[in-house]
C-alpha cells in the first residue's frame, strides 16, 4: 500500500474518530453539564480508542504486540493530553473562544501529530506485517 493511501485511509478512521470525539463531548458539556476538562478528556479517550483500533488492523495492518503498541500511543497521549488540555482550558476557559472551535483546532493537531507518530514510532517497520502471516 502507498503512504498516499495509508494517510487517506488515516484520515477516514481519523474523521470518523472526530465525529465520536465530538458527539461525545458534546454530550458530556451539554447533556450532562460535566465540567469543560472532564467532557473533553472522556471524548478524547474514547476517540483514541476507536482511532487505534481501526487504524491497527485497517491502516498500517501491524501484526506487532499490541500492548507494546498501545502503550506507545499511551505515552503519546501522556505528552500530548496535557498540553491540549492546557491549551484548551486557556483558549476555551481564559480567553472565551468558543469550545468547539478549539476542540476542532486540537483534533487538527492530534491528526497531523498521531499519524506521524503511529507510522514511524508505534508501526514503523511492522507496517503491512499482518499480509506476510
Amino acid at each position: 500500500m502507498t503512504e498516499a493511501v495509508r494517510f487517506v485511509k488515516f484520515l477516514g478512521f481519523s474523521i470518523s474518530a472526530g465525529v465520536i470525539e465530538l458527539g461525545s463531548f458534546a454530550l458530556f458539556n451539554e447533556v450532562f453539564h460535566l465540567h469543560y476538562w472532564v467532557s473533553y478528556l472522556t471524548a478524547l479517550v474514547l476517540s483514541v480508542l476507536w482511532n487505534f483500533t481501526l487504524n491497527r488492523k485497517f491502516t498500517f495492518r501491524a501484526a506487532n504486540n499490541v500492548p507494546v503498541a498501545m502503550l506507545k500511543v499511551f505515552l503519546y497521549y501522556c505528552v500530548f493530553t496535557p498540553l491540549t488540555t492546557l491549551l484548551e482550558n486557556e483558549l476555551a476557559g481564559n480567553l472565551w473562544w468558543n469550545e468547539y472551535l478549539v476542540t476542532i483546532i486540537n483534533m487538527v493537531l492530534n491528526f497531523v501529530t498521531e499519524f506521524l507518530f503511529q507510522r514511524y514510532v508505534v508501526y514503523g517497520k511492522a507496517v503491512d506485517s499482518a499480509l506476510k502471516k
